[in-house]
């Protein structure tokens, strides 16, 4: 089989425009979109304009790609995606985040060939949080043998570790014989009728894949048709990439990897890649990646719906762990044009390419079946619950499946005070661009963010709770738990069988977790919402002051939710360093500080902990009452001002403690102490020089078609951070492109393809990708001052 890259060459415009532009993939059509209050997309998507969409790309056939089987391989395409071949249509799949084959079978012609992508986003709201549009996944060119491997025909399963055993099943379009290479041993086997075949491998000196050391093999797959007049003659080649592990799930052993058992330290994310927007570039999921394992992550949660290819590579090569999950909504609206109306025809074909993209990769431990579907309160949907899981399993038998059941929102939805409902959907449609009460899932998220996390965790304990989720609970494998910690004590009582996995939670329940999981194999994990900050949901988990936010009535000029333990830029908050203080991946003491110098602040939610960070640099706030974080695994903590003790505390039932003390520049210092006495770490933050400087840090060298990430930063001599400087920066690069320019701010007006971008907390973000040869050069100023940025020498790709 013959792959080509099919990103470059394409023409895109609105649809039904005739005015075209040239574009590489992958692109986010609805980036570049105007917001504004009458778009329909609203707090879900950060009001940008939907619209439908036209790519086309012409290309020339040889003869010879006639004479075998040609298809296009569409890794997501937003959303109801139509595709065309010389003006006959060859495929259409309406979900967005499927990945799905176009043959072009009858339609191809000898010579020039126009293929055309339809890909419709007008239809608003769709979503709950910012989808992007167009053609934002990779696109792929398969040319096969008119006998062939079928897509998706290699897949790897590991029998055993001592011996290190795989089974290999291959499907081909027809019989013949197949040779099988991995890992250094070989084997052949005929096909059965169906060109079916199940080879099973001893593999000498093979190492297990594990999130410390996630070793990948190859597995070359060589296939003869039968009836060849040269039988030796391969007619296609397949390799695939594996990893050694097992794994095993249940009540008296919890989950087990390797046979050792692994709690999930998880982080839900959603696919888009921040200031980038839904565009999936692998260099941006492979810094997501790097970054949320940094911080202590060993699982993400990919809400709400399946992951890219390029997810599923990052976590197979840094041994990340991963939950794909399907969807967000059955068969009750969320939103007016949501997955509904394509759920009762498409879940099961949905479902199906879901597995067959995940089969083969050792990261995917868990397939989950939705979010926060309150049709799980319901009869029919309890019974709609256990044949999902029943169908996945017929799918894929090796990996467990579970499903986000928020336990609160099932009961409301049993009283008829449900979050969501097809009438609540139509409602927030026809309240478009109107001064409108919240419904749906925004009254709740208002609701939460006055009355604090503790809604949700203490209305799940109610007793109707329980009736209303025991019946889907009971037909899948881990009970998923969205936000329901309080009755993690009780269940396991109750129901001896059951294994809690909670697949959303608050960060500031991540200690009460992790110290019960210790106790308890059946508690299987815990996934944050969210791990990094996202795209659309504006404001939900947002602590934000009058100077950076103009108008804290959510409206235009809302980018982000402002929920993640990691900003927009990738960079870690105070909670980073709790969640891997209370994960035990770290002892600390670490220091945080709740920024001083603002005034006036948009709600505290309860998808925020704390919008503390590391500085003690609030120059001109002197005498200002600092509220002070520390973090530890301690006896208990002393705190330190320019060497003076200013207090001390025990830890008690958390890792953290809090001080409050009058700000004055120098030397802030916490030491961390045991039950005896003994000094077991310290932490220290200083305030940095009177004199500004504004630096450029460019986090790898450039290579012609890779990104590179270049954070502008405010800081004195030294290099220490001013996070109250403020400035708007313009950006210019020559030997490259911009392709994205912001902060990591939850309001930004300016939108981030532009060239100008204000700083936040001292910080900006570029994103610049090399051209050609030349040297890559990014220059930035303010008016006052200005640095050029020029990564060190280029790197192969």
């Amino acid at each position: 089989m013959q792959t080509w890259n099919w990103n470059d060459g394409w023409q895109f415009s609105r649809l039904g425009e005739e005015k075209a532009q040239p574009v590489t993939l992958p692109h986010d059509a609805m980036l570049a979109e105007p917001r504004g209050e009458h778009c329909a997309s609203g707090i879900n998507g950060a009001w940008f304009e939907g619209r439908d969409y036209c790519y086309t790309k012409r290309f020339t056939a040889p003869e010879n790609w006639l004479a075998g089987t040609l298809y296009w391989e569409f890794e997501g395409v937003y959303h109801d995606a139509e595709i065309y071949l010389n003006g006959q249509r060859i495929a259409a799949w309406p979900y967005g985040y499927t990945r799905f084959y176009a043959y072009a079978g009858a339609a191809l012609r000898q010579g020039e060939n126009t293929l055309r992508v339809v890909a419709r986003n007008a239809d608003q709201p769709n979503s709950r949080w910012y989808s992007g549009a167009g053609l934002y996944r990779p696109v792929w060119l398969h040319l096969a043998p008119a006998q062939h491997i079928l897509p998706d025909g290699v897949r790897i399963r590991t029998l055993s570790l001592q011996p290190a055993q795989i089974e290999v099943r291959v499907a081909a379009s027809a019989p013949g014989c197949v040779e099988i290479l991995a890992a250094g041993r070989a084997a052949r086997q005929k096909t059965d009728a169906d060109g079916r075949a199940v080879c099973t491998l001893t593999l000498d000196d093979a190492l297990p894949w594990s999130c410390e050391s996630p070793i990948l093999y190859d597995c070359t797959v060589r296939y003869t048709a039968a009836g060849s007049a040269v039988t030796d003659v391969v007619a296609d080649v397949v390799t695939e990439h594996f990893g050694l592990r097992t794994l095993e799930w249940g009540a008296d052993k919890g989950l087990l990897l390797n046979g050792q058992r692994v709690v999930l330290r998880g982080a839900c994310i959603h696919h888009d890649n921040g200031l980038l927007g839904a565009a999936c570039w692998p260099d941006a999921v492979a810094r997501k990646v790097r970054l949320l394992k940094n911080a202590g992550y060993n699982a993400l949660r990919s809400a709400h719906n399946p992951c890219s290819r390029a997810l599923l590579d990052e976590c197979d090569r840094q041994g990340m762990l991963l939950m794909d999950e399907f969807v967000d909504c059955w068969y009750i609206h969320k939103t007016a044009h949501d997955y509904v109306n394509y759920f009762e025809d498409w879940w099961r074909r949905d479902l199906a390419a879901m597995v067959a993209k995940d089969y083969n990769h050792p990261c995917v431990i868990l397939y989950s079946t939705g979010n926060e579907v309150s049709e799980t309160a319901q009869p029919r949907g309890i019974g709609l619950t256990g044949r999902m899981t029943a169908y996945l399993h017929s799918l894929d038998a090796t990996r467990p499946v579970t499903c986000g059941v928020n336990i609160f929102f099932n009961l409301l939805s049993s009283l008829g005070l449900g979050v969501y409902s097809d009438d609540k959907a139509k409602k927030e449609l026809e309240n478009t661009g109107k001064k409108k009460k919240a419904v749906g899932s925004e009254f709740y998220n208002n609701l939460a963010g006055l009355l604090g996390d503790k809604t949700m965790k203490i209305g799940a304990t109610l007793h109707g709770c329980d009736v209303k989720t025991r019946g889907a609970f009971a037909a899948m494998d881990l009970a998923g738990y969205n936000y329901g910690i309080l009755r993690y004590r009780h269940d396991l009582k109750k129901y001896p069988n059951r294994m809690i996995l909670g697949t959303e939670t608050f960060c500031n329940d991540a200690y009460r977790f992790w110290e019960l999981a210790k106790k308890h194999p059946r508690i299987v994990g815990d996934f944050v919402w969210a791990g990094m900050d996202y795209l659309g949901e504006v404001g939900v988990g947002s602590w934000e002051y009058a100077d950076y936010a103009p108008s804290f009535a959510l409206g235009p000029g809302w980018l982000t939710a402002g929920s993640g333990r990691l900003d927009l830029s990738g960079a870690p908050l105070g909670e980073a360093d709790y969640t891997r203080v209370a994960f035990e991946q770290a002892r600390g003491p670490f220091l945080a500080v709740r920024p001083l110098g603002h005034k006036g602040k948009h709600s505290p939610s309860a998808w925020k902990m704390t919008n503390a960070r590391r500085s003690w640099s609030w120059r001109g706030c002197e005498g200002e009452s600092a509220h002070v974080e520390v973090y530890a695994r301690a006896a208990r903590v002393e705190l330190l001002l320019n060497g003076v003790s200013r207090a001390r505390k025990a830890l008690r039932g958390d890792c953290q403690v809090h001080f409050k003390l009058p700000y004055e520049n120098g030397e802030l210092t916490a030491v961390a102490y045991d039950e005896q006495g003994r000094v077991l770490g310290r932490d220290t933050l200083r305030t940095a020089a009177p004199e500004t400087v504004l630096q450029a840090q460019a986090e790898g060298p450039a290579a012609p078609g890779r990104l590179t990430y270049i954070r502008l930063r405010y800081t004195d001599g030294a290099g220490v951070l001013k996070p109250l400087e403020r400035g708007h920066l313009l950006a210019q690069v020559t030997g490259g492109r911009l392709l994205a320019f912001g902060s990591a701010c939850p309001y930004q007006a300016e939108p981030p393809q532009s060239a100008a971008a204000d700083t936040y907390y001292g910080e900006a973000l570029a994103i610049v990708m090399a051209h050609g040869d030349a040297p890559l050069t990014l220059r930035v100023e303010d008016g006052r001052r200005s640095v050029s940025c020029t990564p060190e020498k280029f790197v192969a790709p």
